[in-house]
């Protein structure tokens, strides 16, 4: 792959560990008022203009049908977003947490899983949204991070957070009593973002003030717009639901690629 892209081997593995180093990414998964699920990301690094040139959508197929499809960069063997049809959608968003030879320690001599393989994995092998939870809440990674899922029936909705070994938390749509809706930025739900990074409470504020009863792929996406005009984070949105297949109008919205996975099968797709 290295010699196809035209780079070095050690330039290709250090662009697969680039996620685990670090990235600002905003999901949202969310429940409309007719169980739909709605699955929701944005994906921002500092060296903007060399990714947006190499950002792809790739589908995996399997005996001629898609397995599994998501948008990632050439060269880079995990996904950070993905949707296995008719079954379940995954964004991953970087969680601070231990130091940088922690992550050295856990890759290459515990042998666990980079947190992006895992995604790519669990889209490969789980059956359905329980399964994939179940495996990306358990297996041992190299660096602690926020894994979103989003399911085909209603409340199938959960914002995993990740130690190295297990899960720290488990954060579920909980639709019932109000909690339509889970806002997964970079930092535990349970705690107060940073002044200077406080991209939860716009996103907060403006999917109240959209309703569950209005709450679409259009309505969905007006939310991040509004979150990348008042923070400038412009790389890349995907908006998604399991229940579909994968239909990309292709372009760019405020300088970012927009991957738009949109449906028109009713039941349901992929946080507050």
């Amino acid at each position: 792959m290295c010699k196809e892209l035209g780079i070095s081997l050690g330039d290709g593995v250090l662009l697969n560990f680039a996620y685990e180093s670090t990235a600002f990414c905003t999901s949202i998964v969310a429940q409309d008022d007719k169980g739909n699920i709605y699955h929701g990301r944005n994906l921002d690094y500092d060296f903007v203009d060399i990714l947006r040139k190499v950002t792809v959508d790739v589908q995996f197929t399997r005996r001629g049908q898609i397995a599994y499809q998501g948008t990632t960069f050439l060269g880079y063997v995990g996904l950070w977003t993905g949707q296995s049809p008719h079954k379940f959608t995954v964004s991953g968003d970087e969680r601070e947490g231990g130091r940088w030879w922690e992550n050295a320690i856990a890759a290459f001599l515990n042998r666990n899983y980079p947190v992006s393989w895992l995604v790519r994995d669990t889209l490969s092998r789980a059956e359905d949204f329980q399964a994939a939870v179940l495996r990306l809440a358990a297996v041992p990674i190299i660096a602690e991070v926020y894994y979103i899922v989003g399911g085909v029936s209603p409340k199938e909705g959960m914002v995993i957070t990740r130690n190295r070994r297990g899960p720290a938390d488990l954060w579920p749509l909980d639709p019932l009593y109000g909690a339509w809706f889970r806002v997964e930025t970079n930092y535990d739900h349970w705690t107060t973002p940073p002044p200077f990074d406080d991209r939860r409470t716009p996103a907060i504020k403006a999917l109240n003030a959209t309703g569950q009863q209005n709450i679409n792929f259009d309505t969905l996406f007006k939310v991040f717009l509004l979150n990348s005009a008042l923070w400038h984070i412009d790389f890349m949105f995907c908006l998604f639901e399991a229940e579909v297949q994968l239909g990309l109008p292709q372009g760019f919205q405020s300088g970012a690629r927009q991957a738009w996975w949109k449906g028109v099968v009713g039941g349901a797709g992929p946080e507050q």
